[in-house]
């Protein structure tokens, strides 16, 4: 969606009040202004549909992920801890384009850590999980990136005007359960790679 400058006549107090909100929601007057004026036309903007998807988000997630604020309405961080050893913690991190004209957003997962032995296994698994999805026709080598423990998975849409924030914020929650439990599924049955394997095969129907 293309800005452009407009100049407004406005009274001191309107955005004396207008500057108090923006603050409390840390956004800018003009993006607040923006916002406001689209509910007032029924118009949804971008940022207005990026709240809308993680509001969603938030919601599925709460109480079974750990959830981390984050500066931007576009971006949201989940944490999940691993029964691995020194009990690490993976970390999901939501990102969703302002303009979604080819994929909506994208998935980033990873662990903080050195050990090599976590990073082979996390790789092992991210390598196995989109080889499910590449086998189950969900995705094309193209939507993602694996390298080192830590995995990108971009997220297209068909016809994504046609699906709601709402639904999209559901899809994604979904999505990260899954692959969140077939990663502590993968884990559990590690050492042996054969049935830990097949544990990620059992969360696609065959």
């Amino acid at each position: 969606m293309k800005k452009a400058v407009y100049s407004l006549v406005l009274s001191e107090d309107v955005v004396e009040a207008v500057d108090r909100m923006a603050y409390s929601r840390g956004t800018s007057r003009s993006n607040l202004i923006n916002q406001i004026l689209a509910e007032a036309v029924g118009y949804v903007t971008p940022e207005r549909r990026m709240a809308d998807i993680m509001q969603t988000l938030s919601r599925q997630m709460t109480g079974l992920f750990q959830l981390q604020e984050q500066a931007s309405e576009g971006m949201l961080t989940i944490r999940s801890p691993l029964r691995y050893r020194y009990k690490p913690t993976i970390r999901y991190r939501v990102e969703l384009y302002r303009q979604p004209e080819h994929a909506i957003g994208v998935l980033h997962a990873s662990f903080r850590t050195q050990s090599k032995a976590l990073i082979d296994d996390a790789t092992a698994f991210f390598r196995t999980w989109a080889a499910q999805e590449q086998a189950h026709g969900l995705c094309s080598k193209d939507d993602f990136t694996i390298k080192d423990g830590t995995w990108n998975r971009v997220f297209r849409m068909r016809a994504q005007s046609h699906v709601s924030s709402e639904e999209l914020g559901e899809m994604i929650g979904l999505y990260i359960k899954k692959a969140d439990a077939a990663l502590k599924a993968y884990f559990a049955a590690l050492p042996d790679k054969e049935a830990a394997e097949k544990a990620v095969a059992d969360f696609f129907p065959t």
